[in-house]
């Protein structure tokens, strides 16, 4: 199975990041996590990306805020899937790193989750792995099936409590 690469531009991401890396966890999807700033260290930000394919990976996660740049930067130095988590940073609740991710350029695509979406951005990552494992495919088709239970199960009782 391929590898995600998960990337932020800060260890202040990390309580973001940590709803991805669970994501992953659960459906026993590998992955490694780094601190790499597309402003602070961008020989080793392009470096990963660059070498990524030839690293085992398939799919990499970028998290940042404010400029956000990072999963842009990772983008242009590679052709896996890159899919960007804006993070919220206190001076613009987030719409900054939210643009900075979905405004790409034609020809340099960015997935973009919702501001500090990384549960939706592990799942997407799974996703796209999931293409080519038919056994994570079924793992996912389980987990969806289970939350769907879930929701149906407290329907009933509510249903049960207010239509009598």
């Amino acid at each position: 199975m391929k590898k995600v690469g998960i990337i932020m531009g800060s260890d202040s991401d990390l309580p973001v990041v940590e709803k991805a890396i669970n994501a992953l966890k659960e459906l026993g999807v590998p992955y490694e996590v780094h601190v790499y700033s597309a402003h602070r260290t961008p020989a080793e930000a392009k470096d990963f990306s660059a070498n990524a394919r030839e690293r085992g990976f398939g799919v990499i996660i970028a998290a940042a805020g404010k400029a956000a740049h990072l999963a842009g930067s990772l983008a242009a130095n590679t052709t896996l899937p890159v899919i960007g988590i804006p993070v919220k940073s206190s001076t613009l609740d987030g719409l900054d790193a939210l643009l900075s991710t979905v405004q790409m350029p034609g020809g340099i695509p960015v997935a973009t989750v919702a501001i500090d979406g990384a549960q939706n951005a592990g799942l997407l990552a799974a996703q796209m792995i999931a293409i080519e494992d038919a056994e994570l495919a079924s793992r996912l088709d389980a987990q969806r099936k289970a939350a769907a239970e879930k929701v149906l199960s407290k329907n009933k009782a509510v249903e049960d409590k207010f239509n009598k």
